[in-house]
């Protein structure tokens, strides 16, 4: 990698992080001051595994629409294309320790769910491509690190 990218997580050595763990990407300053802070959330080590499409789909429902239960400055939470984990985007929040929180408590909605929400065709653009079970299976490893998720390197 010898030029700088204009993609944060392209200039990241992914074979130097040690997943899961939840990692400040970045702050944008809008021009009335709000400040958008992105979280880099890994739920799989990079290059080494990743998570399966079904329980990935279900677990992004289930996290955009529960995450939002524990806090009014979400903006978006989506997955990575290279299905290891999700970007987290809040407005104005810089409190570390709130985010973890507010993950930590969605991942354990995600156990206690007992259907995914907006399964449908007319809610969802692959509404048969789901796995509650998948989506479980995710967020209980995932919290089993919880304790780690500060640690990047």
């Amino acid at each position: 990698m010898s030029q700088k990218m204009n993609v944060e997580s392209f200039n990241l050595d992914h074979t130097k992080v040690k997943a899961p763990y939840v990692r400040l990407v970045g702050v944008t300053e809008g021009v009335h001051g709000d400040k958008v802070y992105k979280y880099d959330i890994r739920f799989k080590q990079p290059n080494k595994a990743h998570m399966e499409m079904d329980g990935l789909h279900s677990l992004e429902h289930l996290m955009a629409e529960n995450i939002r239960n524990h806090s009014d400055v979400v903006l978006d939470i989506g997955p990575m294309g290279c299905q290891t984990g999700f970007y987290l985007s809040l407005m104005n929040q810089d409190n570390y320790e709130e985010v973890l929180d507010m993950v930590e408590r969605t991942l354990k909605d995600v156990l206690t769910a007992t259907e995914v929400p907006a399964c449908n065709e007319v809610q969802c653009g692959w509404a048969a491509n789901h796995s509650l079970e998948g989506a479980k299976e995710i967020a209980a490893e995932m919290l089993k690190y919880k304790d780690t998720w500060h640690e990047v390197f």
